[in-house]
Parts: C-alpha cells; sequence; structure tokens
C-alpha cells in the first residue's frame, strides 16, 4: 500500500520526450513536473513533485482562523485565494521557464459553508468545519430526526460545521445573504473556480452535503424536503469524478500565479481522502490516519453496507460503490500548539519540546489531558457540541514535563478511539504535521499493539493531489499506479511492550475522567459563554 512500484502505466507520448529529458524507462524524471496544492485550515502550500515523486520545490503561506465568542470560526476566502496564489507564483517562480508543468491538484480543508454568489464573489466570512455558531441547532436535528435523515442519506454525523447546519443559521440570521447565494463551493472547489473559472465539485465533497452515498446518482431532494430547506439543492454544483478534468488556467488566473495559461487543472478532493491516495491507499480494506489541525482515522470499504459505525461519516469516493469510512475527532494539533503558548514554549524547535515531554514517564504521573478545545466540540467517536477540554489527576508536585507530556498522550487517545472503532489491523499508516512528532507515534504504537509506519517524505496531502492531476492531465491511465509513480520512503515504529500496560491504565483513566466530567460539559460551555471570551476575534 505505501511501498513504491515500477511497473507504472503511462502515457508516453512523443509531445513529453522534450529534449534534455532523463528518463527511468517511459517516465521522465527531472524536467516535468505536477503541481499539488493543499488548501489547509491555518497554512496553504503548493508543492511541486517530478515524476520520481521527488519534491522540487514548495512554498507555503499561513492563513488565519477568526474566532469569535459565540463559537464562530471563519475565514476569508479571497484571502485564502490570494495566499494559494502567492505560492504557486513562487513555485513557478523557482521552477523556471524551462520546466514543464504537466498539471496542477487540488485538495483542501473540508466542510463549513463556502458560498459565492453568480459573479463568483464570496458570501461574506466563511464559517468552516470548526464553528460552533450553530450548535444548539445540531441538538434540535437530533430531536426531530433531521440528523437521522441525514446520516441515512450522506453516511454523516450531524455537527455544526457542517453545511446543510450553517445554511440554515444563514438563511435565519441574514436571509439577504442567503437570497444571494449561487453555489456551494469548498475549500479546494473554491480554489479551483479561481484558477478555471468552472463551478463544481467532486464526490467525496458532495458528500457533504445532499449526495446520497448509498446510490452516489446525484444529489437527494429527499433529504433536502426533509430537512426544510428544498430550495438549497440549486447551490450544489455539478459533480465530477476526482480525477476528471476540473478546467485549466485562464489568462487572469496565469497572470497572477505564473502558471501557463491553459495548463491542467485536476479535480482533486477533499484532504482526508487525497491523503489516502497520497499514501497509496486506494484498495478496498486500505485505512489511514491523519493528525493535522483535526484527527481522522479512516478505511475503504467496497460499499456503504461495510460499514463498521453509525457515528462515523462516510464519504463516496466515485469510483464506483467504494465509500471512505471515517472518524474525525477535533482533537488534533491545536492542542500541542495551544499548550507550547500556555508553557512558554513557542519559540523552541520541535525537537527541544519533545525533549521535554520524554522528561515525564509513559502515563505522564498520573495526569490526564482530555483534548477536546474546540469551539464546536467534538465528533468523533462520540458527538457532543459541549465537549471542552481539561487536565485532571493534577498535584502541586505536577512537573511541566508530565502536563506537557499528557497532551501529547490525550491526542494521541482520542485517535486510538477511532482505531478501535473502525476495527482497523495491520500497520497504522500514518500522515500529518502532528505525525511528524516521534513520541506521538511511538505512543500509538505502545497503546495500540500495531506497527505505526510514517511516509518520510511529508505533504501527503498535496502529494495526493498531483496524483490525481497526473489522471486528469491523462499522464496515466490507473490509480495504484499514478500513486506509485509518486511513492515515497517510509518509517517503521514498533511498539514497545514495556510500555503496554501502563499506556493501557492510562487510557482507560483518560475514558473514566471524560466520562465522569461530560454532564459538566453543558454547564462549563454556559459559564464560557456568560463570563466572556479572552479571545482576539482579530487572530
Amino acid at each position: 500500500m505505501y511501498k513504491q512500484l515500477n511497473n507504472s502505466t503511462v502515457n508516453p507520448s512523443a509531445a513529453h520526450r522534450s529534449a534534455g529529458s532523463r528518463w527511468r524507462g517511459d517516465v521522465p524524471m527531472t524536467d516535468r513536473v505536477v503541481i499539488g496544492v493543499d488548501g489547509g485550515t491555518t497554512a496553504v502550500k503548493a508543492v511541486a513533485f517530478d515524476l520520481t515523486g521527488a519534491v522540487v520545490t514548495l512554498a507555503h503561506r499561513k492563513v488565519p482562523v477568526h474566532y469569535g465568542s459565540h463559537g464562530e470560526a471563519a475565514q476569508d476566502m479571497n484571502e485564502i485565494w490570494e495566499a494559494v496564489a502567492d505560492c504557486l507564483q513562487d513555485v513557478t517562480a523557482e521552477l523556471g521557464p524551462h520546466t514543464e508543468i504537466i498539471g496542477v491538484g487540488l485538495t483542501g480543508q473540508g466542510d463549513g459553508c463556502w458560498l459565492v454568489d453568480e459573479t463568483g464573489e464570496p458570501i461574506g466570512m466563511t464559517p468552516n468545519w470548526m464553528d460552533g455558531r450553530a450548535a444548539k441547532r445540531v441538538a434540535e436535528w437530533d430531536r426531530d430526526g433531521r440528523a437521522q435523515a441525514v446520516l441515512e442519506a450522506t453516511g454523516t454525523t450531524t455537527f455544526p460545521g457542517l453545511a446543510p447546519v450553517l445554511l440554515e443559521e444563514l438563511r435565519e440570521t441574514d436571509p439577504e445573504a442567503y437570497g444571494r447565494a449561487d453555489r456551494l463551493l469548498y475549500c479546494n472547489d473554491w480554489l479551483r473556480f479561481k484558477l478555471t473559472g468552472e463551478k463544481s465539485t467532486d464526490y467525496t465533497n458532495a458528500s457533504r452535503h445532499f449526495l446520497d452515498v448509498r446510490t452516489t446518482q446525484g444529489y437527494s431532494e429527499e433529504l433536502a424536503e426533509r430537512l426544510g430547506m428544498p430550495e438549497a439543492l440549486k447551490l450544489a454544483p455539478e459533480i465530477k469524478t476526482s480525477d476528471a478534468l476540473g478546467g485549466k488556467v485562464t489568462a487572469a488566473a496565469a497572470e497572477r500565479t505564473g502558471l501557463a495559461e491553459g495548463t491542467v487543472v485536476g479535480m482533486g478532493m477533499i484532504d482526508v481522502s487525497v491523503t489516502g491516495v497520497g499514501l497509496g491507499a486506494v484498495n478496498d480494506g486500505d485505512g489511514w490516519l491523519i493528525l493535522g489541525t483535526t484527527g481522522f482515522v479512516g478505511a475503504l470499504l467496497g460499499s456503504i453496507d461495510e460499514r463498521k459505525s453509525e457515528n462515523s461519516m462516510v464519504l463516496a469516493t466515485g469510483r464506483g460503490t467504494q465509500v471512505l469510512e471515517f472518524l474525525a475527532p477535533m482533537t488534533g494539533t491545536p492542542n500541542l500548539d495551544w499548550i507550547l503558548t500556555t508553557l512558554g514554549l513557542g519559540d523552541q524547535p520541535w525537537s527541544e519540546v519533545e525533549k521535554l515531554a520524554l522528561q515525564a514517564n509513559p502515563g505522564s504521573g498520573g495526569v490526564v489531558y482530555l483534548p477536546y478545545g474546540s469551539p464546536g466540540g467534538e465528533r468523533a467517536p462520540f458527538l457532543d457540541t459541549a465537549a471542552s477540554s481539561s487536565w485532571m489527576g493534577m498535584s502541586v508536585a505536577t512537573t511541566r514535563a508530565q502536563i506537557l507530556r499528557s497532551v501529547y498522550e490525550g491526542v494521541a487517545y482520542a485517535l486510538i478511539e477511532c482505531v478501535e472503532v473502525l476495527g482497523l489491523e495491520g500497520d497504522l499508516v500514518v500522515s500529518g504535521g502532528g505525525f511528524r512528532s516521534d513520541l506521538v507515534c511511538q505512543i500509538l504504537a505502545d497503546t495500540t499493539g500495531h506497527r505505526v509506519v510514517r511516509q518520510d517524505a511529508p505533504e501527503a496531502g498535496a502529494r495526493g493531489a498531483a496524483v490525481l492531476a497526473l489522471l486528469s492531465a491523462g499522464e496515466f491511465t490507473d490509480l495504484k499506479d499514478a500513486a506509485a509513480a509518486l511513492a515515497t520512503d517510509v518509517s517503521p515504529f514498533e511498539p514497545n511492550i514495556a510500555n503496554k500496560d501502563v499506556y493501557a491504565a492510562s487510557h482507560q483513566v483518560f475514558v473514566n475522567a471524560r466520562t465522569a466530567i461530560r454532564p459538566v460539559w453543558p454547564q462549563m460551555r454556559e459559564l464560557r459563554a456568560a463570563t466572556g471570551s479572552d479571545i482576539d476575534e482579530g487572530n
């Protein structure tokens, strides 16, 4: 699944054999590249890969999330586009005029409510997947059966950052803005529109609102009626497969990005799904984990009938009846970023931070950290919009190292619960910024007893987008072959049996502590709202 293969099926047209090219069999090695663009939540990037899978050059930019005191987590769509355009401009300048760009692949964060008007201008600030302003609506949908209707049709659990929930919120709080909306374009759809002028989406993104994943034959009018928003179907764009042609770079986009006018742009996928492609996970039964701004544990299934949990989410991949079942806990790297700031370690390199964490023993001296700090609460492996983060088991003897290590363990435990629910077997293939931490990988291995396999080269999301772009451009005819061509080496983490018992005990305390404090979460949320927030809405 994650080992590099060599027998790739390509289209070795004579036009591709440019003067000065170096070839491995039928594959040119250095002077032809494919670009993958990853529109993440807090950072965006553009990465150029050659056809051996090596990173030729990359650029990234930070993008802010604007938080509010009522659970808002919103972003400026134009700000995200400008950041991506700057990245592309940097990459094309670095590549120079003599490098052929085969195509551009796209991926981006999922969920939220990315609306544009008829001219393509955003409808105000965009609530992203972390947004919690509509939390009370989720409780209403649970009570009146609408959440069950969403689950049956789309295969997803309802949470505050889900597009249909946010559409109802907008319709009731700002009907004028709702009336101006023309299309619902998720992050990579938005970036594709800015590059090509085309308003479309793929099956994975369409699964996040009205696509009936049981049949994958189109949007569900029955669901829209059941949710009381039949008019919202006009916002749903045309659906294409993830390896289809998404369009070609326009003259305006070419001037802004440095890409040649007419460059192929692929359709791409939502980030969690495309990461699997970047890791070589494309067959039924393949699974992987991601630890980024959010967590992710998922596996490809032959059909939705094989689903393991009703609390999971399901995406149609567009490849027959295949679906991706996954759990996406909202307990990702923001927990680590936050604790570094809290402990005054924000300026320290990660290597030094982990040295401090390793001064504490496994189990963190009995300190347990519940990593539920998202404004939107938690959605996997349980749903609770009031979920809150906290430390438990501390005393005046607790050390800074124990506090720090407990955060690493809490984040890992949240993922491990999802691994258990979905019944993943064999090696745990991992990706994402959080898994660059050797400590997180080792905790995962020690607690589960599974070998953890980490892709050595970063940017699995951009790599997956690039793989799909090779198909969109006609460079490859088979997904497995394209993924194998851009594969990279991996590093294994073997379970340390000596730590198994202490982690088992610590993990059980983690679960028991959460069960004990969970009844108080709603009161904590109410108190937080009543006493105000110290969050700077501009950051």
